[in-house]
């Protein structure tokens, strides 16, 4: 009897084993995507039928038949029917509530004269009240059609503007961010119209520079550095105006396709404000912020406490963004050799460089990753011996630094391969070279274009990747035209036939890495984004036609159909 109990006890317990095991428990999905071309940007398959998430992570990626097996009445179907889906873009550089208030301001972004920003001011004069400023920003003398018959050192002169705004002052940015232009009375209530001196031809500061005419007199652009003589008379923005240009910058990145976007340089106010639209459930967009580097109290405030990485993945903070140089448009990047246009000019130093080396010490540390602005070939290795020196300093702690140049727009050609010896990675917009390049050879001369202009293959293959964006709101947030520009190295109306340098054109595998895997990496945050990968964010973005194999002259016609953030749909294209 005995005996017989066992029997039956151990085969029923063999059957419990066997159903436990031919019946797992099964996981659902939440959503289930499919019916059209997907790119995972993931080395082991790098297209699948379809993809499988749970809540907001990606549970599985391959044949649809496989994909079904995850499905339940509660799943979410998306049938792409024939469109593609890529992982959710990444923009590598740039500002986010800059892309908000650009939207709240004058946006000259598309002004093609002088008598444009007139106009545009005008109109707006007529219904500000008279006393309260005027702000905007985009304006770019080297992409209008014609210069007005007064100019200095290639700048417009405020007159036209001041005659038009006698009773309110009136500040402009340049589109890069790196000048601005003032009106008579802006100047009047800063104490700065009054400077003259006779036969005065330089007004510099540190850093900076007022432009002044042949009589010592400012004609309303201010360079670099010399911004803040204007600024510091604009009122601050308010709690309400920032959280409606945040909201404007998130529904902004959504309809581009943009999951998660590197915000170039914040400050204390900057923090608190995100961390608040964080706890209110607004942080729709993941925002990977550096610390600025002009204030010194609050980078050493966080040098002490240390790296913020958020376990929401919603806003980490990590890095500190150092601005080094000025741009090329307004004759602010530090050049090794004068500027071919202005030859008694060579750019600005803008940060001390010593601080350049401080911070690369600091920064490896206590654990933050230094991203450094330089556009010009002096700024540009000029930061590449700073953090070579940090890193022989503190070689064990220089092992994974992922150190960054912002921009590395123009290299001479012995720095070229430093990146890859140093493993700096360079964090270039593409979209610069569209716009800029037509007038960018005026600033260098051809042959320093073709040595070491937007040199992105020749970064690419000495062993580095390159991150992209757009600098918004420098240039409109649109990823497609910024893809356009990685491939084809033409302007936006498709000019020259073959596209400058052809040689540095990003195949389109390295161009859409660019923007989500390498973007990723450019980060810490390879292993949670960037690919469509299992355990990864569901972050997706979906296009109306392959931008992978379409024609060359239809990639700008690429539309975002759809965002996925966070496993739900944000947005659907109307």
């Amino acid at each position: 009897m005995k005996s017989l109990y066992s029997i039956l006890l151990s085969t029923t317990l063999a059957l419990i084993f066997l159903l436990s095991c031919s019946n797992p428990k099964k996981e659902f999905a939440t959503m289930l995507i499919y019916g059209g071309t997907i790119y995972t940007v993931d080395s082991t398959a790098t297209t699948v039928e379809a993809v499988a998430t749970k809540d907001n992570s990606i549970l599985f990626a391959g044949t649809l038949a496989e994909a079904e097996a995850y499905k339940n009445e509660q799943t979410e179907l998306i049938d792409l029917k024939g469109k593609t889906m890529t992982p959710g873009l990444i923009e590598g550089h740039g500002h986010f509530m800059g892309l908000g208030y650009n939207k709240l301001t004058l946006d000259l972004m598309n002004t093609t004269s002088y008598q444009a920003i007139v106009d545009a001011v005008a109109e707006r004069v007529k219904t500000t009240k008279p006393g309260e400023w005027i702000t905007g920003r985009g304006w770019h003398q080297s992409k209008w059609d014609s210069m007005p018959a007064e100019t200095v050192h290639g700048f417009q002169t405020h007159h036209l503007l001041s005659e038009i705004s006698p009773d309110n002052p009136v500040y402009l940015g340049h589109a890069s961010g790196h000048a601005g232009f003032a009106n008579a009375k802006a100047m009047e209530i800063a104490g700065l119209n009054r400077i003259a001196k006779d036969g005065i031809k330089k007004y510099e500061l540190e850093g900076g520079e007022v432009l002044v005419d042949a009589l010592g007199r400012p004609t309303g652009v201010f360079n670099e550095r010399a911004q803040g003589l204007i600024r510091q008379h604009i009122p601050e923005r308010t709690p309400e105006t920032d959280i409606q240009a945040f909201e404007l910058a998130v529904e902004a990145c959504q309809e581009n396709g943009i999951t998660s976007f590197h915000d170039a340089g914040i400050g204390r106010k900057r923090i608190a404000f995100y961390e608040k639209m964080k706890l209110e459930g607004k942080m729709n967009t993941r925002i990977y912020a550096m610390l600025t580097g002009w204030d010194e109290d609050l980078l050493n405030e966080w040098f002490e406490k240390g790296p913020m990485v958020d376990p929401n993945y919603l806003l980490t903070i990590r890095s500190v963004k150092l601005n080094c140089d000025g741009a090329l448009g307004s004759r602010g990047a530090w050049l090794l050799e004068p500027y071919s246009d202005r030859p008694d000019h060579f750019g600005h130093e803008t940060l001390p460089m010593d601080f350049v080396k401080k911070t690369a010490l600091n920064g490896l540390q206590h654990g933050f990753q230094v991203c450094a602005h330089a556009i010009g070939d002096r700024a540009n290795r000029e930061i590449l011996d700073r953090y070579e020196m940090a890193f022989k300093e503190l070689p064990k702690l220089a092992l994974d630094h992922r150190f960054r140049i912002e921009h590395a727009q123009h290299l001479h050609p012995d720095d070229i391969p430093r990146f890859s010896e140093l493993q700096v990675i360079p964090a270039m917009q593409a979209i610069h070279m569209s716009s800029d390049r037509p007038w960018a050879i005026d600033r260098l001369g051809k042959k320093r274009i073709k040595e070491g202009a937007y040199m992105w293959q020749a970064l690419l293959q000495s062993g580095v990747p390159i991150v992209n964006g757009t600098d918004v709101p420098v240039e409109p947030l649109n990823p497609i035209a910024s893809f356009y520009a990685s491939v084809s190295r033409k302007t936006l109306k498709g000019l020259p036939e073959g596209g400058y340098e052809p040689e540095q054109k990003m195949t389109r595998a390295q161009a859409l890495k660019s923007y989500t895997l390498d973007a990723a990496y450019g980060a810490f945050e390879e292993d949670i984004k960037g690919s469509i990968t299992i355990g990864k964010l569901a972050d997706f973005t979906i296009y109306d036609q392959d931008l992978m194999t379409v024609d060359e002259d239809k990639v700008l016609s690429t539309k975002v159909v759809m965002t996925i953030f966070d496993g739900k749909v944000v947005y659907t294209m109307k």
